[in-house]
């Protein structure tokens, strides 16, 4: 599991989604067991409750919709924000089973003028 900086920036108060791929360590699809999401600002505080969300049916592809107070600016004269998405689950593989899953998702949150 490697870090991402996603090129495209989110825009503020909109909608991005994150398309969150999961593989083993050999770069195959992986299906998790289990797989929680947190979002927070690069100080690790979290951002609009969204802590240990609950993906109910991992998958190997997973669709992680942020949108409204999500992409919100904590200063409205900030020009962006890094977000970081933190993924945290379990998995199986040939190396054991119940593996702990760990990853980030940084991107930016890009302030646009005159955004109510």
């Amino acid at each position: 599991m490697s870090e991402i900086l996603t090129t495209p920036m989110a825009i503020e108060k909109g909608t991005f989604a994150i398309v969150a791929t999961i593989t083993d360590e050999d770069g195959a699809a992986l299906v998790p067991n289990t797989l929680t999401w947190t979002l927070t600002d690069e100080d690790g505080t979290v951002i609009n409750s969204r802590s240990a969300v609950v993906v109910n049916s991992p998958a190997s592809v997973n669709n992680i919709v942020l949108s409204g107070a999500d992409l919100a600016l904590s200063v409205a004269t900030n020009r962006s924000e890094l977000r970081v998405l933190t993924l945290e689950g379990t998995y199986d593989s040939s190396y054991g089973v119940d593996l702990p899953l760990k990853d980030a998702i940084k991107f930016y949150v890009y302030n646009i003028i005159a955004v109510t």
